[in-house]
């Protein structure tokens, strides 16, 4: 166990990701040949799999594959860097002992890289940075370790010192161990050691100190050793940078350049030193017969099973459920119990993933990354040997922010559509598929223009159905911003058993620390006149009203209801008649608590070089944007604003065209807001001109 290292690797976009996996996956023998991200040899890299990946460059689904590093196992998962695609980070980082966070050097900190570090606090991942792109002109790791400190608020400093940068670089020195290391061969894999350069020693031992002092002022062995004026070995300064790390106190920074195979062998010797193994991290179940206690898993392959399904995939051979191991054993032919269901299902087959390519294998234990065939469940279940009841927390999953209206080309092909449409839904916990209500239409729902646009080219290349796609609708909300109350009875007499149901009471809007929770309902009724066992009913009942406000149809959210009162007949009152009743009353009542309109608000992030920034900033302007920061990077100017998600379509082409096609943009969401009044009623107008017509 001591020699088994989970880790994944996620940056902003572009930063170099999966090339800097291609590298690790050569170096220790996995594969034979480099190939690189745009498979301009008609390969591609191993971790992009898809035909699609190859073609764009980037990659969309997180692939997992697995290495030894001398007698170590090193299981890695490559992540997508799109913001489109950030469940695929969220759910590896949920099953992750360690990350490496890639960022590039002359970049530096970008929006993505920011999304990504919030995912792994919220994970409590401990993780290593490595500078990549050093062989770039305009490289400068220092300043990238500033901005890691100054943005994402982290102590931080290099392990390494470079000698040479952009297209001087030669090699890199180790600041823990005090030697410089080169890279010869035709792919950088003859690592020698050698004397540094006369001229950099000065800097080397200033930027040694430099490290001592960040980690001393976390860890008290070190800062013994330092405030008395004792020579630090190499050995002492090592543990205390890996007690560091894994206390998530500290960020050791590597370097180097994937692309021009230098450093990463070093990387792969932090991440054995510096990252934990499955032991170190205390992972926790629920105990589902007592009332979701929490329960800590030993980690160990002699206790009892307890796995997590933590991504699905449609394999040539059915469903293919990728499972973290947290304790226990698994083996082929297994009975094992799904502890969401309740359902046994035997392991037919067992395999080791190296992005599409698998292995059989008999057995798997603790701390393993593997997946199973044939075993129906939903991504986040956890399965367990039968002998206990446990169930892990489950990954964060964000709310879809655009729609689009989806219907296939010709009738024929409805059954493979409906095929494709299920199998993705049931893949990617953020793409949604429903109908509406008015027109009938398939709306598919999911992250952004790009997350959309790759699963319609699926459909049609992976179900060979052409589908007709309509324009892309924002998932706007409603909300309430006063309280307002209702006194609803619902009467109906039709000869035999009639409906009978009062309810009273108000809504009102959340308060702001509760707005999380969307929606609440509480009963605050003194007596008993509403029967308890109706209370379910008229819950029920809110909840399908505030489904579809009466503005524009989209859900109502940010919204506390309070039953104070109400009335029931001995004979007629049913839950229908109560369910009903609430319905009622809510609508009844949902004018008079000023409904607005809520619009998804994007953070968006802008580069582009300095002549065009007036132009962008009114360009921003225009689209009602909020400009939050600008920065200056080299002779680049960065721009961040928050801008109405409506108003960002076609934000590409116009971006290019202002700025020669040297400008480029990430987006990602940021928060629901008031959309303004003007804006309120021409969509209150179109909404009702849309039903007067159906």
């Amino acid at each position: 166990m001591e020699k088994i290292r989970n880790i994944g690797i996620s940056a902003h976009i572009d930063s170099g990701k999966t090339t800097l996996t291609e590298r690790v996956l050569f170096y220790t023998g996995r594969i034979h040949e480099i190939h690189e991200v745009r498979g301009k040899d008609g390969v591609g890299a191993k971790m992009d799999s898809m035909d699609l990946e190859r073609e764009k460059g980037i990659t969309i689904q997180s692939a997992a594959t697995y290495c030894t590093w001398g007698p170590n196992q090193i299981n890695i998962i490559d992540t997508p860097g799109h913001v489109d695609f950030t469940i695929e980070v969220e759910r590896a980082l949920r099953v992750l002992d360690g990350a490496v966070l890639v960022l590039c050097s002359v970049g530096g900190v970008q929006s993505q890289s920011i999304t990504v570090d919030r995912q792994m606090r919220r994970y409590s991942v401990p993780r290593v940075a490595f500078i990549n792109k050093l062989d770039r002109s305009g490289a400068d790791p220092w300043k990238v370790i500033d901005q890691v400190r100054r943005k994402l608020k982290h102590n931080c400093a290099a392990i390494q010192y470079p000698i040479g940068l952009e297209d001087q670089l030669q090699g890199l020195v180790d600041l823990v161990q005090n030697r410089a290391f080169f890279f010869h061969g035709v792919h950088g894999e003859k690592v020698t050691e050698a004397d540094m350069p006369n001229d950099i020693v000065p800097a080397v031992a200033e930027k040694r100190r430099e490290l001592i002092e960040a980690i001393s002022e976390v860890d008290e062995e070190l800062a013994d050793l330092f405030l008395n004026d004792h020579p630090i070995t190499p050995d002492e300064l090592a543990g205390a940078v890996r007690r560091a790390t894994l206390s998530l106190q500290f960020i050791p920074v590597f370097m180097g350049s994937a692309f021009k195979n230098k450093g990463v062998q070093l990387l792969l010797d932090g991440v054995v030193s510096y990252l934990p193994c499955p032991l170190e991290v205390s992972n926790h179940a629920l105990d589902q017969t007592k009332q979701e206690e929490k329960v800590n898993l030993s980690g160990s392959p002699d206790g009892t099973l307890v796995a997590l399904a933590f991504k699905l995939e449609e394999g040539r051979f059915g469903q293919l459920t990728y499972l973290r191991i947290y304790e226990g054993t698994i083996r082929r032919g297994d009975l094992i119990v799904n502890s969401t269901t309740g359902r046994k299902v035997k392991v037919p087959r067992l395999v080791r993933m190296h992005a599409d390519d698998m292995e059989d294998i008999q057995e798997a234990h603790a701390g393993e990354i593997v997946a199973v065939f044939g075993v129906e469940c939903s991504s986040g279940d956890t399965f367990t040997d039968g002998s206990v009841r446990y169930t892990m927390t489950s990954m964060n999953v964000p709310e879809p922010v655009m729609s689009l209206a989806i219907a296939p080309a010709s009738k024929d092909v409805g059954p493979q559509f409906s095929k494709a449409l299920n199998r993705f839904q049931k893949e990617d916990p953020t793409f949604r598929v429903s109908l509406d209500p008015d027109s009938g239409q398939t709306i598919i729902s999911g992250m952004g223009e790009l997350h959309l646009d790759i699963y319609v080219e699926r459909i049609r290349r992976e179900y060979k159905v052409e589908a007709v796609v309509g324009k892309p609708q924002v998932n706007f909300r409603e909300t309430i911003t006063q309280r307002a109350e209702f006194d609803y009875l619902h009467r109906k007499q039709s000869g035999g058993q009639g409906q009978y149901g009062r309810v009273m009471g108000y809504i009102e809007p959340l308060p702001e620390e509760e707005a999380e929770k969307k929606f609440q309902f509480e009963n605050m009724m003194i007596g008993q006149a509403v029967p308890s066992q109706f209370i379910q009913a008229i819950e029920k009942g809110f909840i399908e009203a505030k489904n579809s406000g009466s503005l524009i149809g989209h859900p109502v959210e940010n919204l506390r209801v309070v039953l104070t009162d109400g009335a029931s007949h001995a004979v007629d009152s049913s839950e229908l008649a109560f369910k009903l009743a609430a319905l009622y009353a809510f609508r009844q009542c949902y004018m008079a608590a000023r409904p607005a309109i809520l619009e998804p608000i994007m953070l968006v992030e802008l580069k582009a070089p300095i002549e065009f920034q007036g132009s962008i900033i009114g360009d921003i302007n225009r689209r009602k944007g909020i400009i939050v920061g600008s920065d200056q990077d080299g002779d680049d100017a960065v721009v961040q604003a928050h801008v109405p998600l409506n108003n960002m379509f076609g934000y590409s082409t116009g971006l290019r065209s202002m700025t020669q096609g040297k400008g480029e943009f990430t987006m990602e969401y940021f928060q629901h807001a008031a959309v303004p009044q003007d804006v309120q009623s021409q969509l209150v107008k179109e909404y009702s001109s849309k039903r007067a017509t159906v």
